[in-house]
């Protein structure tokens, strides 16, 4: 199975040689070889939690590890924690349960062989409902005697810690206080990640038996008003001790003050359920991203008022999940008391399995930007050259802008990545291809992404090829614009039609030897709505324009949209170009016109002017690219 899997993507390419001192010939077999290369990187990973159990192979090879490419995923729906309540009071887990158990391990089993997996690649492990088990003992014993596997029991410390570090593998950075919900308990700790290092509690983390499923039937326990508050009471005060337990450092508090509160990251199904229904109820209707991962809400959002319980028609609400919301609800309650101060919420899909392997991971591979990573396999051979021009074309902005973000090198680099990355489709659908690639196309798996980087991204490649849209596309656009607002959406619509003229210049993505520096220069700059191209050089407030640099931080039109021109300054270095040059110009100055801001002439935008000048290198002459400001 793994040989067809894979055979297509490596290609049918057998040869011989013959060149060894005994004289024999020898035969390689490439596609083989390839296959042995990308299995040897393939790890396997079952996760018995309390309301499921997940299989999983990822693909840890270089250079995308820092991503954990998934190559196969299942999840079984057998629910330890149910097994063992069934009958009211607690029992040992069911022999008929150990039987579907045993059956999904096999199974497998069975796919592993079939990917070329080998024993010391495959690792079993077990949470709460295992540990808790009175016949957990008997139960691992079971599953060794079948499988050959052996069960890693996590005592609650290292299923908090992996839980932690599987929530910092799904962002670039994390500073907050981190929480796993599981079906049997909850874990909490601080967590600090950045530039590859990931640090938490000395003391690890804390976890209560406040699963969604254990919760569920302590709610049902406590009859009554007063009986569920005196619950939800000791959870607020449960939550108060472990965060002071767990030592959070003085740099972590002071600039959760600084931002208004401390940021919250969650992982684990019942978390993640709660996500979906909170973006069931998002301001941008139907929301577009159907990921979890990156998904984020303020403070005033995430405990809303349901006015009646979801149903499992909710999208990734199955009916065991609907039937847990109240206890979800319950404990984020309590949460929320013990902790008043919150300001973002984050949901991530990183758990158990994606801490496992990213502590695997070197510090140096961790620092690596998730988004940079999942795009670097399609990036053209002169990206940092044309990463320097497509930076070349973004006048000076301030950090304090709400667009800075997306004019850093990590996401200028993944634009350029995509760059023809769709140019092998028909014209028609490149547009609709790029605008679907960063929810369910090339980087929909891609693991780390927020949704505000996946949205823009979308915008850029969207417009990179033009934005010619049929009705559900255009929709789906103007969705993805509602989710990011009208400031980043025109900037992302901008920067499109810069990479737009890039990609026509260099479609192959590849820049030759000798032009590396000698196809064209790009400059620019703010100067005043009076001025023109044709006097920009001479105008006395030219300098004061560059040394103070407006700072954009709205999300809706105002006065800078009209205060401020973009200056673009376009110089042709090699012969061939002129026409290209000029349509490029044009397209620009367009996306500059009232009419293309983005909400119209009301919404967001800048008048945009394009000088395009002759500057014809010859033999001897100094090289030129992204041009320096003076």
């Amino acid at each position: 199975m793994a040989e067809q899997l894979l055979r297509g993507a490596i290609g049918e390419v057998t040869y011989q040689a013959r060149g060894s001192s005994s004289g024999r010939a020898y035969d390689f077999d490439l596609t083989n070889m390839a296959l042995a290369n990308a299995c040897a990187y393939f790890h396997a990973l079952v996760d018995i939690g309390s309301n499921g159990i997940r299989f999983s192979i990822s693909d840890m090879s270089p250079p995308t590890a820092r991503v954990m490419p998934t190559v196969y995923m299942d999840r079984s729906d057998i629910s330890l924690y149910d097994a063992q309540y069934s009958e009211g009071g607690k029992v040992p887990i069911p022999q008929p349960v150990i039987h579907d158990v045993l059956s999904a391990l096999l199974r497998f089993k069975r796919t592993c062989e079939d990917f070329g997996l080998e024993r010391d690649r495959i690792r079993v492990v077990a949470t709460e409902a295992t540990r808790e088990a009175v016949n957990s003992e008997d139960f691992r014993q079971q599953i060794q005697s079948r499988t050959g596997w052996r069960v890693e029991l996590l005592p609650k410390e290292e299923e908090g810690r992996l839980g932690a570090m599987g929530i910092a593998s799904s962002f670039s950075s994390v500073k907050g206080l981190a929480l796993d919900l599981g079906g049997g308990s909850v874990q909490i700790s601080w967590l600090y990640s950045k530039s590859g290092q990931v640090e938490m509690s000395r003391k690890g983390s804390v976890s209560f038996p406040y699963g969604a499923a254990a919760l569920t039937k302590l709610m049902e326990g406590a009859l009554g008003t007063h009986e569920q508050g005196k619950l939800q009471n000791q959870l607020a005060k449960n939550f108060e001790q472990a965060i002071e337990y767990l030592e959070m450092p003085a740099t972590l508090v002071k600039e959760a003050v600084e931002e208004e509160g401390f940021t919250l990251y969650l992982s684990g199904g019942g978390f993640r359920g709660w996500g979906y229904i909170l973006m069931s109820l998002h301001n941008t209707q139907p929301y577009p991203i159907p990921i979890i991962n990156g998904f984020r809400v303020p403070r005033s959002a995430f405990l809303p008022d349901l006015q009646s319980p979801p149903d499992s028609s909710l999208f990734r609400i199955s009916s065991r999940r609907a039937s847990q919301v109240p206890a979800v609800k319950f404990l984020i309650t309590a949460l929320t008391q013990s902790i008043p101060s919150i300001s973002n919420i984050y949901f991530a899909q990183g758990g158990v399995r994606e801490g496992l392997l990213f502590s695997t991971l070197p510090s140096r591979i961790r620092a690596q930007d998730p988004l940079v990573i999942a795009t670097l396999n399609y990036g053209p051979g002169s990206t940092q050259d044309l990463v320097a021009l497509l930076r070349a074309s973004i006048p000076p902005f301030t950090s304090k802008s709400t667009t800075v973000h997306f004019f850093s090198s990590n996401f200028l680099t993944s634009i350029i990545h995509l760059l023809t990355a769709h140019a092998h489709l028909p014209k028609d659908i490149r547009a609709a291809a790029s605008l679907r690639a960063t929810t369910t196309g090339l980087l929909a798996a891609a693991h780390g992404i927020s949704h505000s980087d996946r949205a823009v991204l979308a915008l850029v490649l969207c417009e990179r090829w033009g934005a010619e849209l049929s009705l559900v596309d255009t929709q789906f656009h103007s969705l993805l614009q509602s989710l990011v607002g009208q400031e980043v959406s025109w900037w992302a619509k901008y920067l499109g039609r810069v990479a737009r003229g890039l990609g026509h210049l260099f479609p192959t993505g590849l820049m030759r030897e000798g032009e590396r520096k000698g196809s064209i220069a790009i400059g620019a700059e703010w100067i005043p709505p009076s001025s023109s191209h044709h006097n920009k050089k001479e105008n006395n407030k030219k300098e004061n324009n560059k040394k103070n640099p407006p700072n954009i931080t709205t999300t809706t039109a105002t006065d800078n949209n009209h205060s401020k021109v973009i200056f673009i300054d376009i110089v042709q270095l090699r012969e061939g170009i002129d026409t290209a040059l000029r349509d490029w110009a044009e397209q620009l100055e367009k996306v500059g016109k009232k009419k293309n801001w983005v909400g119209g002439e009301g919404g967001f935008g800048f008048k945009v002017q394009v000088q395009v000048e002759q500057k014809i290198l010859r033999a001897g002459d100094p090289s030129a690219g992204g041009r320096e400001r003076e």
